[in-house]
């Protein structure tokens, strides 16, 4: 489990919660969550507003 996705679970969020937090389309946090080859690079701005609905730092969520 990715570190969003295990994030969002002890939140008790679910992905369309998470996504209207962040106002990042759902489809798009599945696609992060469940990027197996890590092939799907969201830009600076994303990690932030993800970071930032999570209530963690970047480095928290995505490092």
């Amino acid at each position: 489990m990715n570190k969003i996705k295990k994030i969002r679970k002890e939140k008790k969020l679910t992905v369309r919660e998470l996504a209207e937090k962040s106002e990042i389309a759902p489809s798009y946090i599945s696609q992060l969550e469940n990027d197996i080859g890590n092939n799907i690079n969201p830009t600076k701005r994303y990690m932030e507003k993800i970071a930032m609905a999570l209530q963690k730092t970047v480095p928290e969520v995505f490092y």
